[in-house]
């Protein structure tokens, strides 16, 4: 597969797969949780409280993992593992982007002061489970 191939195919899970886990380092250890995810191109975005452990977690190690795909049915189920940095993001015009009525949940509007955006930034990411030449490595 080549890495053009490689990459349609990690963009369109990205597409289609909204629910994931992220992965952050809590005490040397990991921490996961399910998160909604979107993205632009490889950067991935994910709304968060600037009050949660996962914000606190992120400036003190930026390092996380991200897990998105999978449609519970076995085998050929492609999934992405996300290997990357990820930084807070408070940017109005990123709230914009991806504000949605779902979010009223958590937070009171796109400008509630407690929300911002998790940006993550891909170092490493692998394609799983689609097909024989899975898994495989977008070069980035």
């Amino acid at each position: 597969m080549n890495q053009q191939d490689v990459k349609q195919k990690v963009l369109d899970v990205l597409d289609h797969h909204k629910v994931g886990s992220l992965a952050t380092v809590q005490k040397g250890k990991p921490h996961s949780r399910y998160m909604t995810f979107f993205h632009d191109g490889l950067t991935i975005y994910t709304p968060t409280s600037k009050e949660t452990h996962k914000a606190e977690e992120i400036e003190n190690n930026p390092n996380v993992h991200i897990l998105l795909g999978y449609d519970c049915e076995g085998f050929g189920d492609a999934y992405v593992e996300v290997a990357g940095k990820a930084k807070i993001n408070n940017s109005a015009e990123l709230k914009d982007k991806i504000w949605s009525s779902k979010l009223e949940r958590w937070f009171d509007g796109k400008d509630d002061p407690n929300l911002v955006i998790l940006e993550i930034e891909p170092e490493d990411i692998r394609l799983m489970n689609a097909g024989e030449k899975t898994p495989v490595s977008l070069e980035l």
